[in-house]
């Protein structure tokens, strides 16, 4: 008989603009209830330290550069971290607490992906168990250190006996696909990232408003894309150098090439461009299996921009559908943060999190650091 656990996930994405946090119980293995969900949105001078951080930090040098504004910038995201877990209301220490933390910098070829998140600090003032640095034992053992959510994903497809092979499109900052042929217990699953989701008409919006984003798609919508703008940016991509990436960081890609562009019409460009290398990737990933996929569930905040959504769809065949995860009684905007949860139960009880067919290490593997007493 497996253990449950009662697991609280803590997970702030790439867009930085805040920390989902929900609490699930789970064996770790076969078994997954939702207990509780909730967005809590950073203040605005978290938000603006990580995004000028961010756009400064563009090697492993600019982490030593930056050090000291990092620092201060990581002991105001713990805090902000240590304030959900009180406003939950976690009051059991046996709870566990899987801490992403922020990610500042990713790059796999230097075996350095690092998370602003003070674990030690964590738990000093939470008492709770934290499991953390879920990406460093794969990076160190031949792995790209993402995806990290394909096993949860595994999971949520067998709980919701969702018909396989399905792919799962997760579009938050950066874009990713799970396609799962086997359920729980089968090793039939496989992810990458597959370019830009959210980041450059994010960014696009942060420096050419006061917004944090296109609500609803609603600027790309009114913006027309510049034709030749975009089939610059296009071929650039298809030439590109790190064509194996199984993981991406935001900073490996730009706006610049939008430069010039009004407000809409370059929200317009960048969504279609985005919305472009989502489905080429998309296609080229679900034609690979066998049979071949045609149900993707798509998930992340992505999902909510709807002219993003329509311009995958209309770069995708007509028998390729795409649904909402939600339909499946699956909230999308919590799926990475339960996970985390999941995963955090899955490193106390060393069990892999990371596969060679998910992040490209050389054999399955646990997980995560442990800090407690």
């Amino acid at each position: 008989m497996q253990k449950d656990y009662i697991s609280l996930g803590l997970m702030s994405g790439t867009s930085g603009d805040g920390v989902d946090a929900s609490i699930i119980k789970s064996n770790g293995v076969d078994k997954f209830e939702p207990i509780k969900d909730k967005y809590f949105e950073y203040d605005s001078n978290i938000y603006q330290n990580i995004h000028s951080l961010k756009d400064q930090i563009n090697n492993k040098n600019d982490l030593e550069k930056f050090s000291g504004d990092l620092k201060d910038l990581e002991r105001k995201i713990t805090l902000f971290h240590a304030q959900i877990i009180k406003e939950f209301e976690v009051k059991s220490k046996s709870v566990l607490v899987g801490f992403h933390g922020q990610t500042i910098y990713h790059n796999f070829k230097e075996k350095i992906s690092k998370q602003l998140g003070d674990a030690n600090l964590l738990h000093q003032l939470t008492k709770k168990k934290i499991i953390f640095n879920f990406r460093k034992n794969d990076i160190l053992n031949g792995g790209q250190g993402a995806p990290l959510v394909p096993i949860f994903h595994q999971l949520l497809t067998t709980k919701k006996k969702i018909t396989l092979p399905v792919c799962i499109l997760n579009i938050g900052g950066i874009s990713n696909i799970t396609i799962i042929k086997g359920p729980v217990g089968s090793s039939e699953f496989y992810s990458k990232d597959i370019g830009p989701g959210n980041c450059l008409i994010d960014n696009w919006i942060r420096k050419n408003s006061k917004k944090k984003y296109d609500e609803g798609g609603f600027l790309a919508a009114t913006g027309k894309k510049n034709e030749i703008i975009l089939e610059q940016a296009q071929e650039l991509y298809i030439n590109r150098k790190n064509k194996k990436n199984l993981s991406f960081d935001t900073n490996d890609f730009d706006i610049s090439f939008a430069r010039g562009l009004s407000l809409e019409d370059g929200t317009a460009t960048l969504t279609f461009f985005s919305a472009s290398i989502i489905a080429q990737e998309l296609l080229s990933s679900i034609k690979a299996v066998e049979p071949a996929v045609k149900d993707i569930l798509i998930c992340g905040g992505g999902r909510k921009n709807q002219t993003l959504i329509n311009y995958i769809k209309n770069n995708l065949p007509s028998d390729v559908k795409l649904t909402l995860i939600d339909n499946f009684k699956i909230n999308g905007d919590f799926v990475e943060s339960q996970a985390f949860a999941f995963l955090a139960i899955r490193s106390i009880k060393d069990l892999p999190i990371t596969f060679p067919n998910t992040t490209g290490c050389h054999k399955p593997l646990t997980g995560g650091d442990l800090v407690d007493n």
